[in-house]
């Protein structure tokens, strides 16, 4: 959404931030919105020759489950015009010699999942997700051989549930005048969690069922601030341990064992969920494949 504009526009049902822009307009700068953004939806073709022009040779984008699942879940309807938007994206990259990257997930989950179950809050996002990108696979796989599943976990996490200054706008009350429900101690970890196991999950459905035909690679885009202690007293590179464990460990550790950093465990406590045996497994495939 926050490229293509159209939000109300080709069948296109509401996000998490078509509402949080709405509530809350304080929250972004200028106080606008992505009704419009940058009107990719509309010129699409002009943005990729100017990309061309300039002699790019790829493009990474993100797709709006929004607009190819209006009501949030495949067994409610697939929104034709939705696929028929990325197709022509897709092919008029190809086209001009550029390959697409593609981002599954980018914030913008659609409200209705939002409203039904609390989103990345519940367990069964994982399933809706993975329904989700096996779609974009069966859709664009033959012509797209880069997938990311998920963008920064950790700023979704973070932003959207700690501090409340991304969609949805949970955090603990008394934190935030703007914030009207969540907790910034509990939520974040419920959050990141089922997003490890819905990027697991999506990165399954395309190993087992899509990557061998249509020859692509899949991950995950991870963020982290660097961390450096502020002097050498053993306090402070702990603090920095700690600090760097809360953030990029705490996505990369699963993904490379199968359970969080031991810095989480020993400070989250029961805070933090566990994976069960099976999860672990499907958690700690190869990253990148």
């Amino acid at each position: 959404m926050k490229y293509e504009g159209a939000a109300n526009e080709g069948g296109r049902g509401p996000s998490i931030w078509d509402t949080f822009t709405q509530r809350y307009p304080e929250k972004i700068k200028d106080q606008s919105n992505g009704v419009l953004a940058v009107d990719s939806y509309h010129r699409y073709k002009e943005d990729v020759g100017i990309m061309k022009d300039i002699g790019f040779d790829a493009y990474r984008f993100s797709i709006s489950c929004s607009r190819l699942l209006p009501c949030g879940k495949l067994r409610r309807g697939v929104n034709r015009e939705g696929i028929t938007f990325y197709n022509n994206l897709i092919n008029e990259l190809l086209s001009s010699g550029l390959q697409s990257f593609v981002t599954l997930f980018h914030w913008d989950l659609p409200q209705a999942l939002e409203d039904e179950y609390g989103g990345f809050l519940n367990p069964k996002i994982v399933v809706d997700f993975a329904d989700y990108s096996e779609l974009c696979y069966r859709e664009f796989g033959d012509r797209v051989k880069h997938w990311i599943t998920i963008n920064e976990p950790l700023t979704f996490s973070m932003q959207g549930y700690a501090s409340g200054i991304f969609a949805p706008g949970r955090c603990s009350r008394g934190l935030s005048m703007n914030c009207t429900a969540g907790d910034s101690s509990t939520e974040p970890y419920l959050v990141a969690h089922h997003q490890i196991l819905a990027h697991a999950s999506a990165v399954k459905v395309y190993r087992d069922k899509y990557q061998v035909s249509q020859k692509g690679q899949i991950g995950i885009t991870l963020n982290s601030l660097w961390i450096i202690p502020l002097s050498q007293s053993q306090a402070n590179k702990d603090a920095a341990t700690r600090a760097m464990a809360f953030s990029y460990d705490w996505f990369m550790e699963p993904l490379h064992s199968g359970s969080y950093p031991a810095e989480m465990v020993n400070n989250a406590g029961e805070r933090l969920p566990k994976f069960s045996k099976e999860q672990s497994l499907m958690v700690k495939a190869p990253l990148i494949s």
